[in-house]
């Protein structure tokens, strides 16, 4: 449930609904959960999909730090853009793989990363316009992508 929940809280961000603080504070968590994630599992991540998915944690958890020093200091705002991008595109290479590894939902995993990619692009050209709309639909795309990927590796695997 991290994932969507992830996603709507960064959608109601970019609607300025919270406050940067309170965004600053969530990547703090995030931070920390994500370091302690890749941290504890390691061991149990070391071969295969699972350890394509350790990076990815470990290269997010990196990502996630530049949105919590972007948030902190004054023009951090590439440093921002960073984290967002970066959580946008970084699950694609993850599901990418998990989909050539996997003989049942691949198409599944094929669709998760078309959300990242078609969503990630949307965002940035709706952002990147002015469009509130297209770039809110390309969040909701990122994750709703996102959450059937992971959503039918735990139930699958």
């Amino acid at each position: 449930m991290l994932v969507p929940l992830a996603w709507v809280f960064v959608t109601v961000a970019y609607l300025e609904v919270v406050t940067e603080h309170t965004l600053f504070m969530a990547h703090v968590v995030m931070a920390v959960l994500l370091i302690g994630f890749a941290v504890t599992g390691y061991a149990d991540m070391r071969e295969g999909v699972l350890y394509t998915w350790w990076v990815l944690i470990a290269t997010g958890s990196v990502v996630t730090l530049c949105g919590v020093v972007g948030l902190w200091v004054a023009n951090g705002s590439a440093l921002v853009a960073v984290a967002l991008f970066g959580w946008m595109l970084l699950p694609a290479v993850g599901f990418v793989d998990t989909g050539r590894r996997v003989s049942d939902g691949r198409w599944i995993y094929a669709a998760a990363t078309a959300g990242c990619l078609l969503g990630a692009t949307l965002y940035a050209l709706g952002h990147s316009w002015d469009l509130e709309t297209a770039a809110v639909g390309g969040l909701a795309l990122v994750g709703v992508g996102q959450t059937a990927g992971i959503l039918d590796a735990a139930i699958r695997y």
